[in-house]
């Protein structure tokens, strides 16, 4: 989400380096709290504590000696360099933490032995971590692994290099919960991956959604990922949208929207320049409220007496630049923009769901859409200006999306228990408007899960570039999140 990184000198720190950090980071949290007082006294909203998210690793080995002195190695074998390879990979390791802007705490010496294990349980315990990351080199310590799993009870990622177990040992932890297990020859980039699945957590803790919306000013915590929803009335929208002019920033705005689309078809150059202004006052409230993401009872402005015009091209700008922006102020459909930004650098577009029956083809469709759906450093999809389709006035995107462009169709469902539906499947096409109805930006779309595309659960699911279903899958297990299709 829309928030800077830690320092990118932090590095691949000890055991010692980390409990120290971890008792630095208490005290600057509990500075925090008078200075958060005073914000709420002042009637603006206090800054949600951010830190960095922590991990603790360790590598599990005899020492190579031991083994020469014995003369037999088991699994990996004689051939394989532990040290040498612990050396590598502390290298790739440190990468990581700078890329990432997250603290990776691996233990100095690899863990051998039983007291050994246990001290690190114990470490585990006091420091808690945001989860871990455990690398064994040696088939007979695989039963280290496993109880450090089981009494952590952390999030944990493991690095099992091929050629160091077998088959049966791998079953034990490739479908356990909380687990993320990685049995491939060298796989950092599915180790980088684990890291960033940790720190997606972690950010969506710290995280604020500012929800706009009703009369009433209130706060909750969404169950689980314990992300904060700041709601405030939809008037401070109104208020905001009515103090930004129509020339300056808002006016070259304007004509960047008219230049970069394809087609200007029912908007006039008004609409464009008011339709620019939605975006800047989003950003006022979301500088305002320190909000890492937006939803917004979008539709209560439009109808009878109009208040402000269709938001959806400040929703399209603040997607392409990072920032999740949810529809309707729909939770489900936030969350799932949130995640799918931190997972994968990606925005999304929320639609409504409907089906081809005689194609079998999905359908989806809404009045705005990122442009940039590669990422914010990516180009722009083509895309129209068009009028709001069920308010028939405004300015909004149609975002044309390509022929053949893989896809992931994802919804989180917020809920004491909660759920994650995953689909993947392809563009067919963006079918004309008209005769298609609907909404602006629509996609017809190939479902790989559902021989019948009318199985399809969900309702205001997260579209997003790239089959990604695997990657989603290994999130929703390392946390506990039934994944369905």
């Amino acid at each position: 989400m829309n928030r800077p990184d830690p320092d990118p000198t932090w590095c691949c720190c000890c055991r010692r380096e980390f409990l120290l950090t971890m008792g630095a980071a208490a005290g600057a949290a509990a500075w925090l709290l008078p200075r958060a007082a005073a914000a709420e006294q002042a009637g603006q909203a206090a800054p949600r504590p951010k830190s960095a998210a922590t991990v603790r690793g360790a590598f599990l080995y005899p020492p190579s000696e031991t083994l020469r002195k014995a003369g037999y190695w088991s699994w990996p074998g004689s051939t394989f360099d532990a040290e040498g390879r612990q050396k590598t990979y502390l290298g790739k390791i440190l990468d990581m933490e700078r890329n990432l802007g997250m603290r990776i705490a691996m233990e100095e010496q690899p863990l051998d032995d039983a007291a050994q294990v246990a001290r690190f349980i114990d470490d585990v315990k006091e420091s808690k971590p945001d989860g871990l990351l455990l690398i064994p080199f040696k088939k007979g310590h695989w039963d280290h692994v496993l109880r450090i799993v089981g009494e952590t009870k952390r999030p944990t990622v493991v690095l099992a290099t091929l050629g160091v177990l077998l088959s049966d040992q791998i079953r034990t932890l490739h479908r356990q919960g909380g687990v993320y297990l990685v049995s491939a020859a060298d796989d950092l980039e599915a180790v980088a991956y684990g890291m960033r699945m940790i720190r997606t957590a972690r950010r969506m803790k710290d995280a604020r959604i500012l929800n706009i919306t009703g009369a009433a000013a209130r706060e909750a915590v969404v169950p689980g990922l314990e992300t904060e929803v700041r709601t405030i009335p939809h008037a401070r929208f109104v208020e905001a949208y009515r103090e930004i002019p129509g020339d300056g920033p808002a006016r070259a705005l304007a004509d960047a929207y008219r230049a970069g689309a394809r087609a200007v078809v029912e908007p006039s150059e008004a609409d464009v320049v008011d339709a620019a202004r939605t975006y800047f006052a989003f950003k006022r409230l979301i500088e305002a409220e320190h909000a890492d993401a937006i939803m917004m009872e979008c539709l209560t402005g439009l109808r009878h007496p109009r208040t402000h015009c269709p938001p959806c091209m400040g929703f399209m700008s603040l997607r392409d630049e990072g920032i999740p922006a949810g529809c309707q102020a729909d939770l489900s459909a936030t969350l799932t923009l949130m995640l799918v930004q931190e997972l994968f650098g990606r925005p999304g577009f929320q639609q409504n769901a409907a089906m081809d029956t005689e194609r079998n083809l999905y359908f989806g469709s809404h009045c705005t859409s990122a442009s940039k759906m590669s990422g914010p450093a990516a180009r722009a999809e083509p895309y129209e200006l068009r009028s709001h389709a069920e308010a028939g006035w405004g300015c909004v995107p149609r975002v044309l999306f390509p022929a053949g462009q893989e896809l992931t169709l994802a919804q989180y469902r917020p809920a004491k228990t909660p759920e994650m539906l995953v689909y993947t499947g392809k563009v067919v096409e963006c079918p004309p408007i008209p005769p298609t109805g609907g909404c602006r930006s629509n996609v017809a779309m190939t479902v790989n899960e559902c021989p019948d595309v009318c199985e399809v659960k969900g309702m205001h699911q997260v579209i997003f570039y790239g089959s990604e279903a695997k990657r989603l899958r290994a999130f929703c297990q390392l946390y506990g999140i039934p994944a369905a299709s």
